[in-house]
């Protein structure tokens, strides 16, 4: 069969990876090995994502044969006929194909989610000055982080010596090692899972009110707010540190080099800005070692890292704000298109209206089918889970377009909910990915981490969804290729049987406590405000306070348009040189 299907999701996968990371990275700032590995974490995930359909439908094909090559040798030995065939779908993979492609990926995966991504991400914030150093303090700062997982990998392996009738064999060690990765991924997806299928719909149907979704960035300008003050605060603490450091070494001192690599790390504009600072009365620096320079240069790293992640938020956030305005101005002030609100106007904001109330509406019913089918995809007569039986019945018509389509539609959902999830939990909001190359390293090489780990639990869970894993319907049968390469996790019985199982059913309970947000309840009445929807004393005043940062960005924005057409206009008429002295006399006051 031709492979044509099979290698253009591979090249539109991987096109599909490249852009995302061009738009979310930065390919000429951002260090070669690390732009490589996050390329290879994210175009791997997405393979698995897009390649897994046509493994089920192939799977399929070749169950049908399996079934037709059965009832075939009976009728022979009863001397009868039967006229059934197998059609080949669209799409088929021979079967030399699969397990190669998904030992790369999956294994590749592995290795760098567990092995190569955490010590670069340590890499990239350590302080040192030599690639020695860095790699010595990654080791250092990941030490604690493999102990653990050797720590259950040995009670695992003595669990397993002890076990009567158990032989360990190499085989064995792989559906172990990749028991104890798809474990710690289904108890996140589970986690996660729990609050998006929930939140992710009701998400669209309110940004569709217009009002809403502003005071709820209102909400969310003052608590930003408050994180960039903080971060602006801790870059004029290193700022002052490293100020008093200068002073104690000069231009020949054996560590000025040291301290010339932690001034390059600082943009132009805040190196200008500590120049003109006046140092603190008193402060008399101690003399500094390269020891710590180093632990200078990692807080120099994580506070320009936080200022960045805040400023760029900032910056996205002040422009969906006033986008909003202008919406909720619009709907609030004219009902229907007319001579001040023009019908191309009017429409796209209607038309958005009714696009996100439909997602929402869709995005709802999908994940309704995924917890209940989730609740019931281990009962297999009568067959409860939803997506198993559409499975069934498209198998029954050789409907393998339909197999395919509802596969992708799922396994997308699924990894949306989990990803985008992910970088909204406020524990976890040191990391940001950010539009038009604003992503620092640290923050792409996480995200590689999550979809790499992430990833295989998620789209072996969905396989149980439809009843192709032999071990959840507890049948034997021919399965996909994936799951012949990841293996079973019936290797561990206190795993198979009581957690991959049954651990999913408690996706209702987080789904019911996401409903009724108990969460964000809690959170508030610890001190933790959260944008509930309530017009309480706090959320009131956090929405005005908002509102007025939201003018002064404005203003602030519209002064700084005004001196750029004054500046512009200067060099129109009096050329450059007359121009900007001109300017300079006027920002002096002369």
């Amino acid at each position: 069969m031709a492979l044509g299907p099979l290698l253009a999701e591979v090249v539109v996968t991987f096109v599909l990876a490249a852009c995302l990371l061009f738009r979310y990275g930065n390919w000429f700032k951002h260090h070669v090995i690390v732009t490589a590995s996050v390329l290879v974490a994210w175009y791997f995930s997405f393979l698995i994502i897009f390649v897994l359909p046509l493994d089920v439908s192939s799977t399929v094909y070749r169950q049908c044969m399996q079934s037709l090559n059965a009832t075939s040798e009976q009728a022979a030995v009863t001397n009868g006929s039967d006229g059934r065939s197998c059609q080949v779908p669209w799409s088929y993979v021979p079967d030399e194909v699969f397990p190669d492609l998904w030992r790369v990926v999956y294994w590749t995966s592995q290795c760098l989610t567990w092995l190569i991504l955490p010590l670069m991400q340590s890499y990239t914030k350590a302080g040192d000055f030599s690639v020695k150093g860095k790699l010595r303090s990654a080791l250092i700062d990941n030490a604690i982080y493999y102990s653990t997982y050797l720590f259950i990998c040995c009670v695992l392996f003595v669990y397993i010596i002890l076990k009567p009738g158990l032989d360990v064999d190499g085989g064995k060690l792989k559906a172990i090692a990749s028991s104890a990765s798809n474990t710690w991924g289904l108890f996140l997806l589970v986690l996660l899972l729990g609050h998006a299928l929930v939140e992710v719909p009701r998400s669209l149907w309110r940004a569709s009110s217009y009002n809403y979704s502003l005071n709820k960035a209102y909400f969310r300008t003052a608590k930003l707010s408050s994180e960039r003050s903080e971060a602006e605060e801790a870059v004029d603490d290193v700022l002052e540190h490293l100020q008093s450091v200068t002073l104690s070494i000069g231009p020949g001192h054996y560590l000025h080099r040291h301290l010339e690599t932690i001034m390059q790390k600082i943009p132009a504009d805040i190196r200008d800005r500590m120049g003109r600072r006046p140092l603190a009365d008193g402060s008399v620096p101690d003399e500094p070692t390269e020891k710590s320079l180093v632990r200078l240069h990692k807080q120099v790293k994580k506070a320009l890292q936080m200022q960045h992640r805040t400023e760029a938020q900032w910056v996205i956030l002040m422009d969906e704000v006033i986008a909003l305005e202008d919406a909720s101005r619009f709907f609030s002030n004219h009902n229907r298109p007319n001579a001040w609100w023009p019908p191309s106007q009017y429409w796209y904001f209607r038309g958005k209206e009714y696009l996100l109330k439909t997602a929402a509406v869709c995005a709802g019913t999908l994940s309704a089918a995924i917890i209940w089918s989730e609740l019931t995809f281990f009962v297999k007569d009568p067959v409860l889970s939803i997506f198993a039986r559409i499975v069934n019945l498209a198998k029954s018509n050789y409907d393998y377009f339909t197999i395919e389509l509802i596969s992708t539609l799922v396994i997308a959902y699924l990894c949306f909910c989990a990803y985008s999830t992910v970088f909204k939990v406020r524990v976890l909001n040191f990391y940001y990915l950010a539009g038009h190359h604003g992503t620092d390293e640290y923050s792409l090489i996480f995200s590689g981490m999550m979809l790499c780990r992430l990833t295989p639990p998620m789209c072996l869970n969905f396989l149980g969804l439809i009843h192709m894993d032999s071990h959840v319907i507890k049948t034997h049968i021919l399965e996909t290729h994936y799951t012949q390469v990841m293996g079973h996790m019936d290797v561990i019985g206190i795993i198979s049987d009581g957690f991959n199982i049954y651990f999913p059913t408690v996706l209702l309970l987080l789904s019911a406590a996401t409903y009724f947000s108990l969460g964000s309840r809690l959170l508030s009445a610890l001190g933790f405000h959260q944008f509930i929807g309530g017009e309480d004393d706090m959320t009131a005043d956090l929405i005005d306070e908002g509102r007025d940062l939201v003018k002064r960005e404005k203003r602030r924005r519209q002064r700084s348009e005004e001196t750029s057409t004054r500046r512009r206009d200067f060099h129109e008429r009096f050329g450059t040189s007359l121009g900007i002295r001109r300017m300079r006399n006027d920002d002096r006051g002369w």
